[in-house]
This record gives structure tokens, C-alpha cells and sequence, in this order.
């Protein structure tokens, strides 16, 4: 039994084997998928151009629109028409960068295999479920329901937290992306 938090928190989250069959079928999909890109885009989006991978780097896009937003949201300092146009374009600028770790995450975890694989696919589910409660608050917030889109983007925050401890449980634990495994099979 792992000894440290972190291992028993992804323990308790990924070692249920119904994970697995969903885990293929989706990999499965992806690499139909990425038969039909030429192998230059998908040598970009693993970042071997950059001799490590792309998505840890554009991770910090999503995130820090996101945590931005939500600290413009909810600091207790009253509400002022700047802070909310500042709040709302932190929130696009994060959403719009979450596609491009959105496809970069995807095809570095169609690689995976075994614990890898199972914490790999509930850390992308809570990560695109937050980028699409983001893109939801974006359209509440522009229909005036501002009260609303703070709701959406403040829970799409905590999934996207829930997801970045699952993201770094596959790096520092299962070495996801790390040195030679850049573009292997992990698990």
C-alpha cells in the first residue's frame, strides 16, 4: 500500500477497473483519429520539436485565465464594471487556451496504459468538463447573468484544481512525459 496522501487520493479515484473499458474505447477513437493527421502535427503536439512535451507548458493558460478570473470574481473589494470586463476576458483568454492543452493532453494520454491510463482519463474528463463550464459562464455572463457565470466558472475551477493534482500524480508518479517516455506507451 502506497504510504503518501497523493497516491491513496489517486488510489481511491482511478483503481476501478469499469475505467478501463472506457479508457480503451476512447484511446481507440483518438488513435483512429490521429491515423488521419500527417505525423508532423502529431509529433507537434506531443512537443518532440521541443524535446519535452507541449502540454504542461500550455496548461498554464487555461489555469491562470481561470484562477485570475476567479480571483477578480470573488475578492471582496465591491463590484466595479472594470474588474468584471477584466474577470470575463481572463475567463475567455483562459477557455480559448484550454483548446490547444485540450488536444495536446488528449494525445499524450493515448499513449497510456494501466493506473496511468484510468488517473489520465478522469484528469481530461474534469479538465473538459471544466473548459465547457467556462465556455458556459462566458455565454451566461454575456446574456447578463453574471451571477450565474461566477457559479459556473468558480465550480469549472475547482474541477480544473481536482484535475491539475491528477495531472501531477501522472507525472510525478507514473512519469508521464517524462525524459525517454516522451511519446511511449506509460503504464
Amino acid at each position: 500500500m502506497d504510504s503518501n496522501i497523493s497516491d491513496r487520493l489517486e488510489n481511491a479515484v482511478s483503481e476501478h477497473r469499469a475505467l478501463d473499458e472506457a479508457a480503451l474505447a476512447l484511446q481507440q477513437f483518438l488513435k483512429a483519429a490521429e491515423d488521419k493527421f500527417p505525423p508532423v502535427v502529431l509529433s507537434v503536439l506531443h512537443g518532440e520539436p521541443l524535446g519535452h512535451p507541449l502540454h504542461p507548458i500550455l496548461v498554464h493558460l487555461p489555469l491562470g485565465g481561470w484562477m485570475i478570473a476567479g480571483i477578480l470574481d470573488f475578492l471582496p473589494l465591491g463590484e466595479t464594471e472594470g474588474r468584471e470586463k477584466a474577470a470575463d476576458l481572463a475567463l475567455l483568454l483562459g477557455t480559448v487556451g484550454g483548446l490547444g492543452t485540450v488536444a495536446t493532453g488528449w494525445t499524450d494520454w493515448s499513449n497510456t496504459r494501466g493506473q496511468a491510463r484510468r488517473t489520465g482519463l478522469v484528469h481530461g474528463l474534469l479538465n473538459e468538463t471544466a473548459l465547457l463550464l467556462n465556455a458556459a459562464s462566458l455565454v451566461a455572463r454575456r446574456r447578463g447573468r453574471r451571477g450565474l457565470g461566477k457559479t459556473l466558472s468558480g465550480t469549472a475551477l475547482s474541477l480544473a484544481l481536482a484535475g491539475g493534482f491528477l495531472g501531477g500524480q501522472l507525472v510525478y508518479r507514473h512519469g508521464l512525459g517524462v525524459g525517454h517516455t516522451l511519446s511511449r506507451p506509460q503504464g
